[in-house]
């Protein structure tokens, strides 16, 4: 094993472990991925974020095919369909956090994007999320159904399910998913007062800065 390997191994463990401690995910819930130059570290199956340890974490190699490690998350097609289509991405991260999962469940969320754009930061570190018609977990329905927007699209909403994001890096995973949750929060908060909306230039600048 590496020592790029050992510290991505290191790093995985401190954010499940943040995610898990500070509500992002309960229980056994929520799942994690980063890539790794031989293939990628996954969470393993029935595993509680708060409480992963390195040396158990599940190894895939290139193809999305287990060879070390315990056995993995069954969110395999979920995860192995944004690095598809998003050959950048180097860690994803899905969530069964409050608020964004609340979102996902409302029949009134905007399939096109489901986050609006009321801060700025949303827009630069997650931009625009569409909402993605329910599949059952671990099922690989979901794989086409990423695959027709993550090419466009850092994160998605799984309907009645919760936030699937990805980053460059691990960790910047992470801070997207954890901007998303609390934008989502944020729309809950203001839900019946008159919300200022970035414009749509605004927007775009920001888009620009985000493709840097």
């Amino acid at each position: 094993m590496t020592l790029e390997e050992r510290q991505l191994r290191d790093e995985f463990c401190r954010w499940g472990e943040s995610l898990f401690m500070r509500g992002y995910t309960a229980g056994s819930s929520g799942n994690l991925s980063a890539r790794l130059v031989d293939g990628f570290l996954v969470t393993p199956t029935n595993s509680c974020l708060g409480y992963l340890e390195p040396g158990r974490l599940s190894k895939l190699d290139t193809q999305g095919i287990a060879v070390s490690g315990d056995a993995p998350t069954k969110e395999i097609p979920l995860h192995m369909a944004f690095y598809e289509a998003r050959p950048q991405a180097a860690g994803v991260v899905h969530l069964h956090s409050t608020y964004a999962t609340a979102l996902s469940c409302l029949e009134e969320t905007d399939q096109d994007d489901a986050i609006p754009p009321i801060t700025p930061y949303v827009v630069m570190r997650v931009g625009r999320v569409p909402l993605l018609p329910y599949t059952h977990p671990g099922s690989a329905d979901v794989r086409p159904l990423v695959l027709a927007k993550a090419q466009d699209h850092a994160a998605v909403l799984l309907a009645n399910h919760g936030p699937v994001v990805s980053g460059r890096s691990f960790h910047d995973a992470v801070f997207a998913a954890e901007e998303l949750e609390e934008t989502a929060k944020l729309v809950f908060l203001t839900k019946r007062l008159r919300v200022r909306r970035l414009d749509e230039r605004v927007v775009a600048e920001l888009q620009q800065r985000r493709q840097k």
